[in-house]
């Protein structure tokens, strides 16, 4: 069961202002909402959505957000910026799973955190490069080593249904 999904956020504008504030561009815009359709699509809704602070990430969670239940909340996570620590996130995810072993947490953040997270809850050497929008879904719990169960990334399923 997939229980743990991690995404980068969508495509941003360049970098001509503070790191923190770049805004989704609009083709990011779309490719969070065709993730959101997907997920929608494929898996049961969310009980949590973790994000980063900075602008972008969370302009990608509102989007994700939007197809879950009303009983998905919102967490403002301030580890999960781009130089975040991954161990301190499995830590989390861990206290979170202990307490509430039915939770279904999509974290949204910023390479290359995304990459080492991966790495993090499932196998060593399995450090991915996301592209924006990106998915892994991973069937995880405490204690043992989570399973990659899929990957969508916007792209791929360009291609899928062109």
């Amino acid at each position: 069961m997939v229980n743990i999904v991690i995404m980068r956020h969508g495509e941003a504008e360049p970098l001509i202002k503070q790191d923190s504030q770049r805004q989704l561009t609009s083709r990011g815009k779309r490719e969070a909402l065709q993730m959101a359709q997907w997920l929608q699509s494929c898996y049961n809704g969310f009980t949590d959505v973790w994000v980063s602070p900075y602008l972008r990430a969370t302009q990608t969670a509102d989007i994700m957000l939007a197809g879950q239940g009303s009983d998905c909340q919102l967490l403002l996570q301030s580890e999960l910026v781009p130089d975040g620590n991954p161990l301190i996130v499995h830590n989390l995810i861990d206290a979170k799973l202990a307490a509430q072993p039915e939770a279904r947490i999509l974290l949204v953040s910023h390479m290359p955190l995304v990459s080492f997270l991966v790495e993090t809850l499932t196998q060593p050497g399995q450090t991915p490069v996301f592209s924006t929008a990106s998915l892994y879904c991973i069937d995880y719990q405490p204690a043992r080593s989570g399973h990659l169960m899929e990957k969508v990334a916007p792209q791929g399923m360009a291609l899928m249904t062109s």
